[in-house]
């Protein structure tokens, strides 16, 4: 027969996992978690910025305040991008040159929109409702370069093609400010946006080496712009956690299934959910 002190200490062992269960799923979400589970789905299926899914869908579906969203989702986007960049670092497909152009742009293009932002206050209603309005913006921007990317660059490529080596370091430079602005406001534009123009800034460099050019300049771009809300107080870190629990098994799930589902058929619905988001938004 067991001592007493054996079968108290069982007890509260027992006691002390059951409680830290309970601490743990108190945390997580299992809403927030499906919802991060489906977008990490639709990102490694199209390659497409989480930030065009998350940030509304935190927006329209659980009445998240715009500001917070915001916030919550560049950490978020911080996370998940660093990891891309490491696979495509291990790949050799970043052009750590054309990483930090864009960041000499995008970097004190966010500061500059944080100090802003941070002066006009997130949280107050108006901000709020400007950051809304630029959401939605954004979010159809976003559309219209999926649906109409390969006409953008069949029409462009003739322009930006025979650009000499300065201009072009100039309008990377430049592009980076537009996307420090842009994310740091809705946290939405490095994907589809940033990537069409990319591709025409750069026509002779692979398409592999562009997308992981841009992942890696992301990371230092959100962090820096999520850093900004969390010290104004526009970050919620539970929710945080529970989107990347779902987040991570979703893209790596969503990246191993990418070439079974065609492009053709993924893109037109993506870009009309996002049309259709930037018009609720507005």
């Amino acid at each position: 027969m067991p001592s007493p002190i054996w079968v108290a200490f069982i007890f509260l062992a027992d006691t002390t996992d059951a409680i830290e269960t309970m601490m743990i799923l108190s945390v997580i979400k299992p809403l927030y978690v499906l919802s991060g589970f489906l977008v990490g789905l639709l990102v490694g299926q199209t390659g497409v910025g989480g930030g065009s899914l998350m940030t509304p869908l935190l927006v329209l579906l659980f009445g998240i305040h715009p500001a917070t969203a915001v916030g919550t989702d560049l950490l978020y986007a911080a996370a998940t991008k660093t990891a891309g960049t490491l696979i495509h670092g291990m790949h050799g497909t970043v052009d750590w040159r054309l990483t930090r152009r864009l960041a000499s742009g995008s970097i004190p293009a966010s500061v500059a929109t944080l100090v802003i932002l941070a002066v006009l206050n997130p949280q107050h209603r108006a901000t709020a409702h400007f950051i809304s309005e630029m959401l939605g913006v954004v979010l159809i921007l976003t559309a219209v370069a999926l649906v109409l990317r390969n006409r953008i660059l069949a029409a462009g490529m003739s322009w930006f093609d025979d650009l000499d080596e300065r201009r072009r370091m100039r309008l990377t430079v430049l592009l980076g400010v537009v996307l420090g602005v842009l994310v740091s406001i809705t946290s939405v534009g490095a994907g589809a946006i940033g990537g069409v123009v990319l591709v025409l800034l750069y026509p002779r460099r692979r398409i592999a080496t562009i997308v992981g050019s841009d992942i890696a300049h992301a990371v230092p771009l959100t962090l820096v712009a999520g850093t900004g809300y969390w010290i104004v107080g526009s970050v919620d870190w539970l929710m945080l956690v529970s989107l990347l629990c779902g987040s991570i098994p979703g893209i790596a799930i969503g990246s191993a299934f990418s070439a079974r589902v065609p492009d053709a058929v993924l893109r037109p619905v993506l870009a009309a959910t996002l049309l259709l988001a930037g018009a609720m938004v507005l």
